[in-house]
């Protein structure tokens, strides 16, 4: 989720972003100055957090991240922080990421990796706010999860930032 990236650049313009290794920070429940933009993940996950996935996996910045566990799709949206506008991440889009418009405040929502989003999720984001990310070759089904939200979320800071 991209709430607040521009306040966190204000922030830390000029200083670099270290992880607090305190206990409150990995429990999560002190929010530091230093927190990565907010990450809501909904139960149950379909993978294990755990130190040695995250070493193995590359992912050291996590405690810098204001990870939120959300129960279910009402818990997220009864969420007095959540975003203000989704975008649904979809081979299905008609929208390239590249012609997304997005503002600071904005979501990015990922399906599941192997079975994509749910038609609900499509529905209740709707149309004009699904967009995919082009493909070089027709052949190429999808890419994996990591490199989209890595791509998507870049892109919406390109954008969110310029000028700024």
């Amino acid at each position: 989720m991209l709430r607040g990236i521009r306040q966190f650049l204000r922030n830390h313009e000029n200083s670099d972003v270290e992880p607090k290794n305190s206990q409150e920070n990995r429990r999560g429940n002190k929010r530091e100055k230093n927190k990565l933009p907010v990450c809501g993940l909904f139960l149950p996950l379909g993978f294990t957090i755990t130190d040695a996935h995250l070493r193995r996996s590359g992912m050291d910045y996590w405690k810098s991240l204001d990870v939120v566990h959300h129960a279910d799709w009402d818990a997220f949206l009864a969420f007095p922080q959540r975003p203000t506008r989704l975008r649904l991440l979809t081979t299905k889009a008609g929208k390239c990421l590249w012609d997304a418009d997005f503002r600071d405040g904005d979501g990015l929502v990922f399906g599941n990796e192997g079975h994509g989003a749910p038609a609900w999720l499509h529905e209740f984001v709707g149309k004009d706010f699904e967009i995919k990310i082009p493909q070089p070759a027709g052949t190429l089904r999808s890419l994996n999860l990591s490199t989209v939200a890595g791509i998507a979320a870049y892109e919406a800071l390109r954008q969110i930032t310029r000028g700024a």
